[in-house]
């Protein structure tokens, strides 16, 4: 089948596995219920209004209560205000424009709040987002159609597997002093790379560190704007700021999931908000929201007087918003112009300001964690491509198990990798882990290539301190439960936390509460973390740590480090089935989060029928650290 076709329909199934998922979780619920999953803010309260682009709405809120509750409204996502009052169910469509702790603006498609927002309690939902699919499927369509044109085809077909990369003579006297020699290998690949070039950068690897100096070489020494994106906003905001540092203008498009003032500053309506032509444009949208307050103060039964005063009003609002629209439109063409580095999301990538631009060069970062067909969002803009990432590491979130299997879950990363040996640079020096950490994850996943770094290489928490430790519980009793979809091991929780208490003590002799080891307990299963976090808050002893122990899932730890790891690997029975632990790829993200000391507590007789464990656990003993549950 056609490359782009199989894709495309990969997609599709995709999209109906997500939107059955969705279907379910809103049709048959209540609006607590909905909120308790994370798809609604309710109640809200409405914080202030001003009209916006195309004669929407700009509505600004915040949630009023169960502000702790986890949520899934994002930038970009589209929504609906609602109120519990209205008899005929009426809402109105919406597209969230920002969206920060507990504030949120949301862009309606309406001139007007309606009547019934004065009536009862109002929330705001997420909608089944049919928009970023439809974004993936037409840059499938456009890369299909431009793999047969021989001129502006070239890097598509390339990236198929039609035609091969070039490569010019490496440059050298590039300003690229402060890295280690692998790093270096992967700026100069970057710069004499004509097509594609890869960086592979395993834990600890300093990647970030890499693509921001080969960033500042591109626009410095090169004057190329470059397009940065990744999958998440936490990558795009980490690159953001970095490059930021480094002296670069840099325009963020979309949404800061981190918001610092420094990351504020590089946003577009920031940046837009400081521009000296802004003042004329927000004093015609003042002019306009009160001439179309005027017009909402007729009553509804008027005569014809009224009801032309009444849209003449309309009119000279709309006709002042279109110059709004002109004078807007001219400020953020001002600074994507001025701008060095653009940064989105993949999706945002075709974000209206940026969405007809073209680049020299495209940097995907995190590809490892990029689904395919949103890659081709931002490489339909490229002539060069940059991909870094780590295929080892966590791969993309997949709904649907059948498009997983048939090829939606491997990464254009992972193709080009295997398609372009010459392409790839692997970052082999890392610097976070002691070497016994690190060990395994360089021979399992990196044919043994990683070295740690000296100033890492043997550094422990105290002296004569083990660095990586597998208490096997085989034997022990410690049954898993399952709990609806996820499984729980109530014993082994309870184990970790008597274990970290003594861990703690032990600690507590060498460290001050002031630079106290950080601490990450880890599991695969949400409800084993639930119960972990219910375990840690009744243990007292620990309470003074509290601001240094985070408890989460494997998948939340990606691009973080601790001082300390502890993972709980929950999975006890009698027919040694493991479920998703066998995704080794994650086990590898947890591992590989430590700095100086690394404990992963498990059943061996449940998990040794993977050899991945087995072999994990012989690693242990052969560093002397295997332990049975026995001698604690």
């Amino acid at each position: 089948m056609d490359y782009f076709k199989k894709l495309s329909d990969l997609l599709k199934t995709e999209q109906n596995e997500d939107r059955e998922t969705y279907l379910k979780q809103v049709s048959s619920t209540s609006v607590t219920d909905r909120r308790a999953s994370g798809l609604a803010w309710y109640p809200i309260a409405i914080s202030g209004t001003e009209p916006s682009r195309g004669d929407y709405l700009n509505v600004e809120a915040e949630r009023t209560t169960h502000k702790d509750i986890l949520h899934q409204l994002r930038f970009g996502n589209p929504a609906v205000l609602f109120s519990n009052h209205d008899p005929k169910n009426e809402r109105v469509e919406g597209i969230i424009s920002y969206q920060s702790g507990d504030r949120i603006k949301i862009n309606l498609f309406t001139e007007e709040l309606p009547d019934w927002c004065r009536n009862g309690k109002l929330g705001i939902e997420l909608l089944f987002d049919n928009n970023n699919y439809d974004e993936m499927q037409g840059a499938l369509k456009q890369a299909a159609k431009l793999r047969d044109n021989p001129d502006e085809g070239r890097l598509v077909q390339i990236l198929t597997g039609k035609k091969s990369p070039a490569f010019l003579p490496e440059t050298t006297g590039l300003p690229i002093d402060g890295l280690n020699t692998s790093q270096r290998a992967a700026v100069k690949k970057i710069i004499s790379a004509q097509d594609i070039a890869i960086i592979h950068g395993p834990p600890g690897t300093g990647k970030t560190t890499t693509l921001v100096k080969a960033i500042i070489v591109i626009a410095k020494q090169y004057q190329e704007r470059v397009l940065v994106v990744a999958p998440s906003n936490t990558a795009v905001d980490l690159l953001s700021e970095k490059l930021s540092i480094e002296g670069l203008n840099v325009l963020r498009i979309g949404n800061p999931a981190r918001v610092s003032d420094k990351l504020m500053d590089l946003t577009l309506d920031s940046q837009m908000a400081a521009h000296p032509y802004m003042k004329e444009s927000k004093r015609l949208k003042k002019q306009a929201a009160e001439y179309k307050n005027i017009a909402h103060k007729y009553k509804r039964s008027f005569g014809k007087a009224e009801r032309d005063q009444r849209k003449a009003l309309f009119d000279e609002a709309h006709k002042i918003m279109k110059e709004v629209a002109r004078a807007e439109e001219y400020i953020i063409n001002d600074l994507v112009a001025k701008a060095q580095v653009i940064t989105a999301t993949l999706a945002g990538s075709n974000h209206y300001t940026i969405r007809n631009l073209k680049f020299k060069i495209v940097v995907i970062d995190e590809a490892g964690q990029a689904l395919e067909p949103a890659s081709w969002i931002p490489i339909l803009k490229a002539t060069k491509v940059i991909l870094a990432g780590d295929h080892c590491q966590l791969s993309p979130t997949i709904k649907s198990d059948v498009a997983a299997r048939n090829g939606l879950s491997t990464t254009l990363l992972e193709k080009c990798i295997s398609l372009y040996p010459e392409s790839v640079t692997l970052l082999d020096e890392q610097y976070r882990m002691n070497k016994a950490i690190m060990g395994y994850s360089s021979g399992v996943f990196y044919n043994n290539a990683l070295k740690a770094h000296n100033s890492v290489a043997d550094r422990l928490l105290f002296t004569d301190d083990l660095p990586m430790i597998f208490i096997d519980t085989a034997g022990s009793g410690f049954e898993e439960k399952p709990v609806g979809t996820s499984v729980a091991n109530p014993e082994e929780a309870a184990f970790l936390f008597r274990y970290l208490e003594k861990l703690v003590a032990t600690i507590e002799g060498h460290y001050t509460l002031t630079d106290f080891p950080t601490i990450a307990v880890i599991s695969p299963y949400r409800e084993q973390i639930r119960l972990l976090k219910e375990q840690l808050l009744h243990t007292p002893r620990l309470h003074p740590h509290a601001d240094y122990i985070s408890v989460n899932t494997i998948d939340s730890f990606q691009g973080q480090e601790r001082d300390i790891v502890l993972i709980s690997l929950t999975r006890s029975n009698a027919e040694g089935s493991i479920g998703f632990l066998a995704d080794i790829s994650r086990m590898n993200v947890a591992m590989t989060r430590a700095r100086k000391k690394l404990v992963i507590i498990g059943d061996s007789s449940t998990l040794s029928r993977l050899p991945f464990y087995a072999e994990l656990i012989n690693y242990a003993e052969r560093i002397g650290g295997y332990q049975s549950i026995w001698e604690h």
